[in-house]
Formats: structure tokens, sequence, C-alpha cells
């Protein structure tokens, strides 16, 4: 295996222009299970799932692309590869329909619940801690409230 680094400025297209879009399809991969996953245990559940990724997945693809750009790559080129990295959710969804027996759909179920609480106890927790401006803390309280209000009304309207 050859390692290419740039010590360059300006490279021709930056290697973690590439990178960036591996480590999302192998995300995405797991994004298609975790919604098959729900699918398969409850519609409504897979529904709510399904949107609470697509909400976390559009400023993510965002900064994936504009990462890319910063990189070197072409937007043409960003747009394909942000498209082909987004695919390979389905991929994770189909493989979850398809190989996930019914056996195996109880546990991964918390073990999903516990990567999007490890992402929000890790990354997002501390980013708030670090806030010093009181108006931008209040909006996070509210939008933390809004988000946290939607969780009790989706649990309040699901069948058991």
């Amino acid at each position: 295996m050859k390692w290419h680094h740039c010590h360059k400025l300006k490279c021709e297209i930056h290697p973690f222009s590439y990178l960036i879009f591996i480590g999302d399809a192998i995300h995405n991969i797991v994004d298609g299970l975790i919604i098959a996953t729900t699918f398969l245990i409850d519609i409504k559940l897979g529904i709510l799932t399904t949107f609470l990724i697509i909400t976390h997945e559009v400023p993510q693809e965002l900064g994936n692309f504009a990462t890319a750009i910063y990189g070197g790559m072409r937007k043409n080129k960003a747009i394909i590869f942000t498209f082909l990295s987004q695919l390979t959710c389905i991929i994770g969804g189909l493989l979850g329909y398809y190989f996930l027996s019914k056996e195996m759909l109880l546990p991964l179920l918390p073990f999903a619940a516990g990567g999007f609480i490890y992402i929000a106890a890790s990354d997002l927790l501390p980013e708030l801690h670090k806030e010093l401006n009181i108006k931008k803390s209040i909006i996070s309280f509210i939008l933390f409230s809004v988000g946290l209000a939607f969780i009790v009304v989706m649990k309040l309207f699901s069948v058991e």
C-alpha cells in the first residue's frame, strides 16, 4: 500500500477529500441497517428513525461536500461522490431487510440507540458547554427543548 501525503499548501485534490467519502459510506451503511431494523420492528418507529437520520444527514453531507471542495475537488465531482456515499445507506437497508433475523432485531435496537446517545454525550454536550454567548446558549437550550418535546409527543402518539 502506498500512502500519498501532500506537503504543499495546494494539491490537485487533497487525499482527505476522498477519505471523508469512504468514512461516510461506511457510516451510511450503518444508518441503513438502523433504518431497516426499526422498520422491521415497527413501521412508526421506522418512519421516526428515518426522519431523524435524514435531519442528521443533511448537515453532515453539506459538511462533507464543503470539505471536498476545500480539498480541491470540483463541485460536480463532489456532488457525485456525495450521492454515491448516500447510496450506501440503501445498501445497508437492503442488507438489514433481507439478512437480519427476528432474533437479531431486538439486540440491534439498543445498540443503535446507544450509538446516538454516545454521539450526544461525547460530541454535542461538550460543544454546548464551550459557548459563552448567552443568546446562543438560550437558542441551543430552546432547540434542545423542542427536540425533547418532539420525543415526548412521538411517545404519546405511538401505538404499543
